[in-house]
This record gives structure tokens, C-alpha cells and sequence, in this order.
């Protein structure tokens, strides 16, 4: 994978100095919660009801859960508690159902429509029902290849989804770019030897340790033409 600064080849391409950059890659991995979709008011209601059912803090829930599986998020918070499968699947089943308050990140839809269906994938802790549902309810397209909790048998931060998306799309790891909001989404993409962008809907650019940050995916856009070049900040290119 190739990254060029166009106004400054010497910047360091976390800093995100001196304009755009371009950056070509095999393919495109999202995340899902918060790098295409905005889904905090949902998840944050279900998580406050949760953890008042408990007796515990939500505040502790919510340092911890984005990007994480309910079940593993519930396993750290409440390790006592006996029905943690059972309790996680009804948490997800509860999600499914609510749809009130998702809004799609800024710039995605312009973003996903322009990559080629064979060169981006979604990789989610979600499930995929779960996943349909929060892109259908923006009006976001559903991937050819979506990685999902039924996918792998760990969730981030560990790299798994991330090698079996790029190894059904049939890249080598090495040149794929992980887009994420989450210091474990982050964690799990660089495990997984690929590059990340960052995005910092959710968490600050210095809490993601990404190779580069966005504030939302306006700032992305891809150049028309092969091999598959991605611009991040600076202005859009034009249409050819």
C-alpha cells in the first residue's frame, strides 16, 4: 500500500499535514457503528436500560463497549452474571428493533456508492440482521461481503474479521485499508498487518493511533481510474 502527501512527499502521514493525501490499496474495510453509521442514541438508551436492570454504572459500560460484542462487553462489566449469552442475544434482538436515531456518517453514501462491490467490505461486531437493518434504515448499500458476529469466533480487538474479509475479497492483508472509529476497531485492523484510517466521529484522533484521521468520510473520496486510489482530505476530485 502506497501513500502520497501531495503538497509535502516528506509529511508523516499521521499528522495529517500539508493537504491531501492519496492512497492506493486492493480494498476497503469498514467498520460499521460509527464510521457509517451514527447509532450512539440506540445504543446508549439500550445500554443505560441494561445496566440499570444490574444495578451497575453505564458510564463504566460505555468506556468499553464501542466496537466491542455485547456478550464480550457484558463478560467485562458482569463476569457474575450467570445468563450472559442469553442476556447478550436478547440485548441484540432488543437493537434490531430500533431504528429511531440512526443517522449515516457524513459522506459515506457518497463514499460507498463510488468503490466497486468487489473492493470494499464491512466488518461488524454486529450480526448480520442486525447490520442490514442499521444500513437499510439510512439508506446505505449492503456489501457483497460483510463480516459479522456469525462470521468469526472473536470479535475485535482481535484481527480475525479483518483477515476473512481480505481473504474472500482475495487481497493480501498488507494491502488493504481499515477504516474505524474505535481504539479497538484501530487495534484489531493493525493486528491484522493493514492500514488504518481513522475516523473521529467517536473517540479523538490521539485515543486512535490510526495512520490517518478524518473527522467524517466527506473528507474521502475515491479517484476514478485503476488501481483503486483513495484521496483523504483536500478537496474532492472531479469527475472524469
Amino acid at each position: 500500500m502506497i501513500i502520497h502527501n501531495q503538497n509535502d512527499p516528506e509529511a508523516n502521514p499521521a499528522s495529517n499535514r500539508a493537504g491531501a493525501y492519496e492512497l492506493v490499496c486492493d480494498a476497503v474495510l469498514f467498520d460499521l457503528d460509527g464510521t457509517l453509521v451514527d447509532s450512539t442514541r440506540v445504543v446508549e438508551r439500550l445500554w443505560a436500560e441494561w445496566a440499570a436492570r444490574h444495578s451497575l454504572n453505564v458510564a463504566d459500560i460505555l468506556a468499553i463497549s464501542h466496537g466491542r460484542r455485547a456478550e464480550d462487553t457484558m463478560r467485562l462489566v458482569a463476569p457474575h452474571l450467570p445468563t450472559l449469552k442469553e442476556e447478550a442475544a436478547a440485548r441484540l434482538r432488543d437493537e434490531e428493533l430500533q431504528n429511531e436515531g440512526l443517522v449515516a456518517v457524513a459522506g459515506a453514501k457518497a463514499l460507498l456508492t463510488s468503490i466497486s462491490h468487489d473492493k470494499w467490505a464491512i466488518v461488524t461486531s454486529c450480526t448480520q440482521t442486525l447490520a442490514e437493518v442499521r444500513l437499510r434504515g439510512v439508506g446505505l448499500p449492503v456489501p457483497t461481503v460483510m463480516i459479522t458476529q456469525e462470521s468469526v469466533p472473536l470479535g475485535k480487538p482481535h484481527p480475525a474479521g479483518y483477515l476473512e474479509a481480505a481473504r474472500i475479497l482475495r487481497c493480501e492483508p498488507q494491502n488493504c485499508l481499515v477504516v474505524e472509529d474505535s481504539p479497538i476497531g484501530v487495534e484489531a485492523g493493525r493486528a491484522a498487518g493493514m492500514r488504518v484510517l481513522g475516523v473521529t466521529t467517536t473517540y479523538p484522533a490521539e485515543q486512535l493511533s490510526a495512520d490517518l484521521c478524518v473527522a467524517d468520510l466527506s473528507e474521502v473520496a475515491i479517484i476514478p481510474g485503476v488501481p483503486l486510489t483513495i484521496r483523504i482530505g483536500g478537496d474532492p476530485p472531479k469527475a472524469q
